[in-house]
């Protein structure tokens, strides 16, 4: 375990670290026994702070102005955290403000974590509340200013020191710094260094074998973080991996959808040996949908023909049949649909969902098919994989002033690319030179309607 730490608080203008800014910084170094250095300022957020975060911190717009900008700071944190383990109270909070930050100058941080909420539920199990305030008047700690960063990092101070005096302290940090991998359980080659200097972004990483064959590939919004839960699982698929991987790459992407993307391509073309769920090139089955005489909407699983295909109206295809009952089960219960007008049940009678009133009785015409055919289109709306038109999809970037972008044409998926925003003249034929191809199937359709349905914020544009 490293011997020094950087205990970090800091004052903001909200709560979101891609929104908002930084209006102060504290920093104590402290090597686990005493502190060793400590710096403060306050900073020029270059923007207003609103009244109810003044009335928080007390930080007023006056206060600030004049403070240096956070680009003025950066080199002064980047000396006092490197190679130091960063400490904060919520460490997701001022770790993301302060990664934030960095990345809006093109400067990637990367530290190893420690929260020391987490940290005091450990150590200190019976206490009721972790919150900072109650933490403090709990153990009597003596602050001048709460919710001023020098004063609440002292206080942070304080309870680490408390925390690593007690018999588990050191132990249990050590765990959470590591996120619980153990080094002497590491395959030959892979080491915790290692392991913390993977990278804490969106992307995909493959796991090799000694052979350099490609076990497995994932994908993740922190791949570091999800690659040493591989090392600390208890399932067959992570013990496989931790006795045969010998080597880790990695391939940063910026945003979740592109890695959710670049993930289905690669197991279907390298096939490794620990994935399987994605393997599917072929999807042979399909949910199809028609209307019956009373027009009543129907639906139906199938396995059929090229010739056949062109006369359903599919909505959504499959690589095995399981999952397209499945999902066909599924859609049925959640919209309380007719087992027997989605084909589940013989058509004889009212359907067993009616019997125990999950089904509103279109089966036994209690319910009318306008009021039946309301449900079923949400459930279409649910199912359907199938995209309309051309548009590209906009997200993040791999580093500031990038933008992503996937490309749909005529409802097939094309590819994705990346543009710089500062040369992006918004053209058509522009974005489209961006576009790497990639094969359009009914899993990556899926992964992109899922994403457009629930990620707010994407920006998607017809042309």
């Amino acid at each position: 375990m490293a011997s020094e730490y950087a205990i970090i608080d800091i004052e903001t203008t909200g709560g979101r670290a891609n929104q908002h800014k930084i209006t102060e910084i504290a920093i104590v170094v402290h090597d686990g026994q005493k502190v060793l250095d400590t710096y403060e300022t306050l900073l020029d957020p270059e923007r207003p702070i609103p009244t109810a975060i003044t009335h928080i911190t007390g930080i007023t717009d006056d206060m600030v102005r004049g403070q240096p900008k956070f680009y003025e700071v950066a080199k002064k944190i980047v000396e006092m955290t490197k190679g130091r383990i960063f400490v904060a109270h919520n460490v997701r909070f001022d770790y993301g403000f302060i990664r934030e930050e960095f990345k809006r100058l093109g400067y990637t941080f990367s530290r190893k974590q420690l929260c020391t909420v987490r940290l005091a539920r450990k150590v200190f199990p019976e206490l009721r509340s972790y919150a900072l305030g109650n933490l403090i008047k709990y153990f009597k700690i003596k602050v001048d200013a709460r919710h001023r960063a020098m004063a609440d990092t002292m206080a942070t101070v304080e309870l680490f020191e408390m925390m690593m005096a007690e018999q588990n302290g050191e132990s249990e940090a050590t765990d959470f710094i590591n996120r619980g991998v153990k080094e002497s359980k590491l395959p030959h080659g892979i080491t915790l260094e290692y392991l913390h200097s993977l990278p804490d972004q969106p992307g995909v990483y493959y796991m090799h074998d000694k052979k350099g064959e490609v076990l497995y590939v994932g994908k993740s919004i922190n791949i570091r973080k999800r690659i040493m839960e591989h090392f600390t699982d208890q399932t067959r698929k992570a013990a496989i991996l931790q006795k045969k991987t010998a080597t880790i790459s990695t391939e940063v992407t910026g945003s979740e959808l592109i890695a959710l993307l670049l993930e289905s391509h690669e197991i279907k073309v390298l096939s490794p040996e620990v994935n399987k769920a994605q393997r599917v090139k072929y999807f042979p089955y399909v949910i199809h949908q028609a209307e019956n005489e009373e027009g009543y909407i129907t639906f139906e699983v199938k396995s059929p023909k090229a010739k056949q295909r062109k006369e359903l109206n599919i909505i959504n295809e499959f690589g095995k049949i399981t999952h397209a009952r499945g999902a066909l089960e599924a859609a049925t219960l959640e919209f309380e649909l007719c087992k027997k007008l989605m084909n589940i049940e013989p058509a004889t009678g009212a359907c067993f969902y009616y019997s125990i009133k999950k089904c509103h009785g279109a089966c036994a015409g209690i319910e009318s098919a306008e009021e039946y055919n309301e449900r079923a289109n949400e459930a279409i709306e649910k199912l359907s994989v199938v995209l309309d038109g051309n548009f590209f999809v906009f997200d993040d970037g791999r580093f500031p002033g990038e933008k992503s972008v996937v490309a749909v044409e005529d409802g097939e998926y094309l590819g994705f690319g990346y543009f710089d925003e500062d040369v992006f003249t918004g053209s058509v034929e522009e974005l489209l030179e961006t576009i790497k191809s990639y094969k359009s199937n009914p899993e990556v359709k899926r992964i992109i309607k899922r994403f457009m349905s629930d990620k707010k914020g994407l920006k998607i544009v017809k042309w």
